[in-house]
């Protein structure tokens, strides 16, 4: 249990730093000691700095500070997972009883929300006191590998008469999945709430007459025609 507490300790460290007494996030105010794991932070610098560079902000101080809020936001979420996960194994270690356990994991579970929460509020906090609301978006974007603009794109490809209703919901529905994809602990995990929306789309098309099965074979077939691998 010693573990744990280091743990939960840690980690309120990071929520204060984060997001306490309502001071900016922002990297100008941000305590870099709590990136312990020096090896993790460069990692995840380097994964900043590719979403940076799509900005174009001509601005090397500025570069700099939304580089490092990025990082710090991977930094931070990954401790959440993987607190959480030391927690869990922990918890299964001990012996408790199975009921308990599944109690115990339910806990932690909501409690991750939550604190995932907080950590997605501040960190978007802090990107608009940098960008525009347009950059934080290419922010998300760039965080969740392109699948909403991609996958919005394909869908009008797929379906070239589809109204500007069903764009828009198509759209939304696509955003949602962002917000919750930039929170994902793994590129799986991404792709996966990219996943359950598009299910919700092909859901709301198929009630909106379309037959999508008919749609994408007729599709694969265009982009075939175009020399696309697929």
């Amino acid at each position: 249990m010693k573990n744990i507490k280091i743990l939960a300790v840690l980690f309120v460290a990071v929520l204060m730093a984060s997001c306490g007494g309502g001071a900016s996030n922002s990297s100008k105010q941000m305590d870099y000691s709590e990136f312990t794991n020096k090896e993790y932070w460069e990692v995840v610098s380097g994964r900043a700095a590719k979403i940076v560079t799509t900005l174009e902000l001509n601005d090397t101080a500025k570069d700099q500070r939304v580089q490092d809020l990025i990082a710090a936001q991977y930094y931070r979420l990954n401790g959440v997972y993987d607190g959480n996960e030391a927690k869990i194994k922990e918890l299964k270690a001990s012996g408790i009883a199975e009921e308990e356990l599944k109690t115990k994991e339910e806990e932690i579970k909501a409690q991750q929300e939550k604190d995932i929460k907080v950590l997605h509020d501040g960190y978007l906090k802090a990107l608009g006191e940098e960008l525009t609301a347009a950059q934080v978006d290419m922010v998300k974007d760039g965080m969740t590998y392109n699948v909403a603009p991609n996958t919005y794109k394909a869908f009008q490809d797929m379906i070239p008469n589809l109204t500007q209703e069903q764009k828009d919901y198509i759209w939304e529905a696509l955003v949602e999945a962002r917000e919750h994809a930039m929170d994902a602990g793994s590129s799986k995990e991404k792709h996966g709430w990219f996943g359950k929306y598009k299910g919700r789309i092909n859901n709301y098309l198929s009630k909106e007459g379309y037959d999508l099965n008919t749609l994408s074979t007729e599709w694969h077939e265009r982009l075939r025609a175009k020399g696309v691998q697929l």
